[in-house]
């Protein structure tokens, strides 16, 4: 686990926040800017998105004429007498020639006609207003899943993103949206791209198991190459409209393009194995050794297994491995000083996206929404994206107008946000991070959001500050953790989860824990959250919190809650776990200072 947490456990990344201002997330977004103009949504950048795609798919080769006309440059003209050139002309008898005539000028009528200039009419013209793209792009774009071209921009661009996560010790979300934005793909490639990169790292144990049995020194197998053999197993193995061998032969040209001629046999020969041998596995026998065999079967590190075994036992760290949601979702929120829930609702109903009301009152669902960050109703701050356990979190808060308000680990400032809303953009929030780019992502959220009252700062939350003492009327510790209840949605963190990693963690939040009791003043409420569902970091560590602080009592979130979940709250707060409650992992709560 990095040593700064900076990515994600230090701010509570995990905790369903997105990050602001991203560019892309390689899905698709909510359509051009033509019908951005009624409701705020369209692409922010004003541009006609589905211009050059109705272009790059029409490769008719009729003539253009002069070249004067602008329409589309692909539709064939017609002859003078009204028919097309290219279509069979009638012989006198009434019978179609079934051998093409010739034309006066020796050319078969059928054969595409030069133009004055000497150039081929059959060669596509552009519009004066689209630029010709890139040839590798435009080839790029016309790849699906089921085939067709073969694919190599968009598996190259997954290749890089899989090395930065593995080699560069990169998250998978920012490692994908960096290399998406540079790469410039159409909304199916861009999703192709997605599903190929948390697929393959969602996997990555299962397909190391299969690959390895075909390899002879597996451990001595370039990091680069194995990365390409897992990218081109998880197509075989868990992508049904790839063909066998679109894998092999693009992981095998994906080699080359990567300057690796002598790997690319080694790269055909395991994949095409794999395909020979795909039912003659030998899979470790559960009843010698359970752990091995779960880690292998749900591609999750024994490490892991054995702590989630050891909290949760064997039925229920299988459940928790193997959740993942039916269909993917973006939780969204509106702004309440911009949009109230009946608005965003007809947004939604007019850009006729898939949604439904979410488990916790004042949210949607929206399904298979795309890059929601690049919509014009998102960056004229209408809505917020942010999940559902987070809203609570934030709500937990109970901000009023003209307080003053900490949120200690506030990036990227979904839940520093919604204070302020709460608050009516009156008093004051704080809103601490430990680096500085993150910090310019709270600044980023409340600009967006056009939030007045939001102080963001470079703070570190653990450091006690004698100055701050009893001067907050609330506080917000959505702590840095392990990030255990996010892994059905951030597959790479379970890689870096580890006993040692989560004891370092559990004493960062118990500093930052002490430190913040002292700012809050008498009559106050604190709020511990995370995105964990390891009980050390959750409930223990509230329980801990208490005997050393006699000053706090825990206040109930009671009606706060979701009907569904008002009964798992006990005597420290509430617990989520996914699979179990239609949300994320999550657990919060609610403590009131009750003594000076």
């Amino acid at each position: 686990m990095p040593n700064d947490q900076e990515n994600l456990n230090r701010t509570g990344n995990g905790s369903g926040e997105k990050h602001e201002g991203h560019a892309e997330t390689g899905r698709k977004g909510f359509g051009s800017s033509r019908s951005g103009g009624r409701n705020g949504f369209g692409n922010a950048s004003g541009r006609n998105e589905n211009r050059s795609g109705g272009n790059r798919n029409r490769h008719s080769f009729g003539s253009s004429g002069t070249g004067k006309d602008h329409g589309r440059s692909g539709r064939p003209e017609w002859k003078k007498d009204g028919e097309r050139s290219a279509r069979p002309e009638w012989k006198k008898d009434g019978e179609r020639s079934a051998r093409p005539e010739w034309k006066k000028d020796g050319e078969r009528s059928a054969r595409p006609e030069r133009k004055k200039d000497g150039e081929r009419s059959a060669r596509p013209e552009w519009k004066k207003d689209d630029r010709r793209p890139d040839r590798s792009v435009n080839a790029e774009r016309r790849s699906s899943e089921a085939g067709g071209s073969d694919g190599l921009m968009s598996r190259r661009v997954a290749l890089e993103t899989l090395l930065d996560v593995s080699q560069r010790d990169a998250y998978a979300q920012l490692a994908l949206e960096k290399r998406l934005r540079q790469a410039n793909l159409d909304a199916r490639d861009s999703a192709f791209v997605t599903r190929l990169v948390y697929g393959t790292i969602e996997n990555r144990i299962t397909l190391d198991y299969r690959m390895d049995q075909l390899l002879e020194k597996p451990e001595e197998l370039d990091p680069t190459a194995r990365e390409i053999l897992r990218l081109g197993a998880y197509q075989l193995f868990y992508m049904d409209r790839v063909p066998d061998m679109a894998a092999t032969d693009s992981s095998v040209k994906l080699t080359r393009s990567m300057g690796m001629e002598g790997l690319t046999g080694v790269v055909n020969a395991v994949l095409r194995g794999l395909i020979r041998n795909r039912e003659e596995i030998r899979w470790p026998d559960p009843a010698e050794d359970p752990i091995r065999y779960l880690s292998v079967m749900k591609s999750c590190p024994e490490g892991l297994c054995r702590m989630l075994i050891e909290r949760f036992g064997e039925e229920g760290a299988k459940e928790i491995i193997e959740y993942r949601h039916a269909v993917p979702y973006e939780s969204i929120r509106p702004n309440l000083l911009r949009c109230d829930l009946p608005r965003l609702r007809r947004v939604l109903e007019e850009e006729k996206m898939t949604f439904e009301p979410g488990l916790v009152e004042g949210t949607f669902r929206v399904f298979d929404a795309g890059d929601l960050t690049r919509t014009r109703a998102y960056q004229n701050g209408l809505f917020t994206i942010q999940g559902e356990s987070s809203v609570l979190a934030a709500r937990a808060v109970g901000a009023k107008p003209g307080q003053t308000v900490l949120d200690a680990c506030a990036a990227p400032g979904g839940k520093t946000a919604l204070i302020s809303e709460m608050m009516q953009d009156t008093g004051r929030v704080y809103a601490w991070d430990t680096h500085p780019h993150r910090v310019d992502l709270i600044r980023g959220t409340a600009t967006r959001l056009h939030l007045e009252n939001v102080r963001p700062m470079m703070r570190d939350a653990q450091v006690e500050r004698p100055e701050m003492a009893g001067s907050l009327d609330a506080a917000l510790i959505d702590a840095p953790c392990s990030g255990s209840g996010v892994m059905h949605i951030k597959p790479d963190l379970k890689y870096r989860i580890t006993p040692e990693g989560t004891q370092a963690l559990v004493n960062i939040q118990r500093a930052i824990l002490d430190s913040v009791a002292d700012m809050v003043k008498p009559g106050g409420t604190l709020v511990y959250s995370t995105c964990s569902i390891f009980p050390e970091e959750n409930e223990r560590q509230i329980e801990a919190f208490l005997e050393r602080d006699k000053r706090y009592t825990v206040e109930p979130l009671g009606e706060l809650l979701p009907e569904s979940l008002r009964g798992l709250e006990g005597a420290h707060g509430v617990q989520m776990l996914a699979g179990r409650d239609n949300m994320d992992g999550f657990y919060i709560c609610r403590m009131k200072r009750t003594k000076g």
